[in-house]
């Protein structure tokens, strides 16, 4: 296992979180040392996303210079512009003449009913929403070590049952090629089989990075069953897969096609009309792929085991809202 476990095992990303504790919400930016491929794919069907559409392998823009995650629904779609200020400080950007424009593609998840916290504040805010400031302090502080759990876009999220998070986790293929995910958890659905402590995604488990307790010998008629968030919850799971493999646009979004299937092997229902689920992929070019049809589809196998993993440590990380009939996190509820 690598040494940090953290998509930023993958050389040239790092990962800035912050959040608002008066609106129990956040953000996550992935900052990008250089302009990187990026694709990415939605499945969910109440999607908030950003420059998506430029993400197509047919358009001009192939390279972005971050992706964001964010709280807050359509309203943190504003997150990118504050990591657009951050770029544009720092001389960042697609070059147009004189002119550089800084590409941040982003998703954010819907965070907006999860309760008042101790002091009985509200999603309240004054004209502006606050992810444009939060998204640039995050970028301010984007390192490779980085919180899990109840922390940037993670800070607010929920599933059916517990506390969500941000998780991450990461990998490496045979032939040296580095593959990570960052993930907010937020889903309409759950984690972890029925009422018990078994994780969806317990297979893939490396070592006890989600507490080691396995999977279920055979599932039950009540782990089949499947529970939701009330009909207003809705939600969405939003991730960054990122390689160092040296990809095109077109093998991105194959990436983050193949890495969807993370999704699934972690939380159920998924991809349902409730949540906007959201993969982006990037790829920092720096090794090249064994084979471009067989090395991509290792890839891409090891990708979804990566993002499941990180989907699972993002609620066994998670700590509870604090406030009055907020959700237990994991470890609260299985000691």
């Amino acid at each position: 296992m690598p040494l940090r476990n953290l998509i930023t095992d993958v050389a040239g990303v790092r990962i800035g979180n912050a959040h608002d504790d008066r609106i129990a919400s956040g953000v996550t930016v992935v900052l990008f040392d250089k302009p990187t491929i990026t694709s990415g794919d939605v499945r969910g069907g109440g999607p908030a996303t950003r420059e998506t559409d430029l993400l197509d392998p047919t358009t001009t823009v192939e390279q972005a210079d971050a992706v964001v995650l964010s709280g807050g629904s359509a309203f943190g779609l504003d997150a990118a512009s504050g990591v657009q200020a951050w770029l544009r400080d720092h001389d960042r950007g697609f070059p147009i003449g004189p002119v550089r424009v800084p590409i941040v593609p982003g998703a954010a998840l819907f965070d907006l009913l999860n309760g008042a916290n101790e002091n009985g504040n509200e999603k309240t805010w004054a004209r502006f929403p606050p992810y444009r400031d939060l998204a640039y302090a995050a970028a301010d502080v984007a390192s490779e070590e980085f919180a899990l759990g109840t922390a940037g876009a993670g800070f607010g999220a929920t599933v059916v049952n517990l506390k969500g998070g941000l998780g991450s986790a990461s990998a490496m293929t045979p032939d040296g090629i580095t593959v990570g995910a960052v993930v907010a958890v937020n889903a309409v659905g759950s984690v972890t089989v029925g009422d018990t402590r078994h994780f969806w995604a317990a297979p893939f488990e490396q070592g006890n990075e989600f507490g080691g307790h396995g999977s279920l010998a055979r599932l039950s008629a009540d782990g089949l069953t499947m529970t939701l968030k009330g009909a207003a919850r809705v939600s969405t799971t939003i991730a960054v897969v990122a390689t160092d493999a040296v990809l095109t646009q077109g093998q991105a979004r194959r990436l983050a096609i193949m890495a969807q299937d993370g999704f699934a092997r972690a939380i159920y229902p998924v991809h349902t009309p409730l949540d906007g689920d959201t993969v982006f992929a990037a790829a920092t070019g720096a090794k090249p792929l064994s084979d471009p049809f067989h090395g991509l589809a290792h890839l891409g196998g090891l990708a979804a085991n990566v993002l499941a993993r990180a989907i699972a440590r993002g609620v066994y990380e998670a700590t509870a809202l604090r406030f009055k009939g907020a959700l237990p996190a994991y470890r609260d509820r299985f000691r």
